[in-house]
């Protein structure tokens, strides 16, 4: 299946745009939130160089980020770049679970695979199978008690769109 992801805009736009007055953008190198103000007057979920699984990224951190931080860049969170050593990779992953335990369930929607990221190429060596196992149970933790409102409803979005069947069979978060 062809993921464009220019459907996930449009999908994104027709869910949220008008309600929370956020958009979603492509962008260039790194992905951004930008709340408005006086330069764009519209939040902006900027994700990176067009890349499917960016933008369903950085939209699973949109999910959750209440209010409050919806008025910060970056929603106001600890963010160190690629090069992390052990422990700044160990507190990267901590903030990583839930965002991408929700990134998960969206590419179930999308009838896309899934990938964790460690997101440290240039740093300490993650233990990738061991972070996608918390991962795994942090998603088997939503598919059960519910999802964060705005990311279920992307989900049933995606789900619509991409014909997906609904709720998720456990199994799939451990297979992927």
């Amino acid at each position: 299946m062809q993921h464009n992801y220019q459907d996930l805009i449009t999908i994104f736009n027709q869910t949220f745009s008008q309600k929370y007055n956020t958009r979603l953008i492509k962008g260039g190198d790194e992905p951004l939130y930008s709340p408005a103000s006086e330069v764009c007057n519209y939040h902006q979920i900027i994700f990176a160089h067009g890349y499917f699984s960016s933008a369903l990224h950085e939209i699973a951190h949109w999910c959750l980020a209440g209010s409050e931080r919806r008025l910060l860049e970056d929603f106001g969170y600890w963010y160190m770049p690629d090069g992390r050593n052990e422990v700044q990779q160990k507190e990267f992953e901590t903030v990583e679970i839930k965002p991408q335990a929700i990134e998960w369930a969206f590419c179930l929607a999308a009838n896309k695979i899934f990938n964790v990221s460690a997101d440290n190429l240039n740093g300490a060596e993650a233990d990738t199978t061991a972070f996608l196992h918390i991962v795994a149970q942090q998603a088997l933790r939503y598919s059960n008690e519910g999802y964060p409102p705005r990311a279920q409803q992307f989900i049933t979005a995606l789900a619509d769109f991409y014909q997906t069947a609904l709720p998720f069979n456990e199994s799939r978060f451990i297979h992927g």
